[in-house]
């Protein structure tokens, strides 16, 4: 897979490389679409019979794992950051 996208990509880079030095040129020419008419006909019907779907609620006793809190006193890191004195030349 990787040898095909090499080759491609070499392929384009010489293609471009040949096109800047002027020894290939690409002539194209604008196309059109061609015209269509439609007339009479009619879009065809469906009817379709599908089933119900029903939403509700029901109560069930299930385990739910539970979580305690508790407040213990331990050590944090704290920062205290002190401002530089302006000096009188900035005054």
């Amino acid at each position: 897979m990787r040898a095909i996208l090499a080759i491609l990509g070499l392929a384009a880079v010489v293609a471009v490389v040949l096109m800047s030095l002027g020894m290939l040129t690409v002539n194209m020419q604008p196309g059109s679409l061609p015209t269509v008419k439609f007339e009479g006909g009619a879009a065809p019907s469906v009817k379709a019979d599908v089933g119900e779907v029903g939403m509700g609620t029901t109560n069930k006793t299930i385990q739910v794992p539970t979580i305690t809190m508790e407040n213990k006193t331990i050590q944090v890191p704290t920062v205290e950051v002190q401002k530089a004195e302006p000096t009188p030349a900035a005054q």
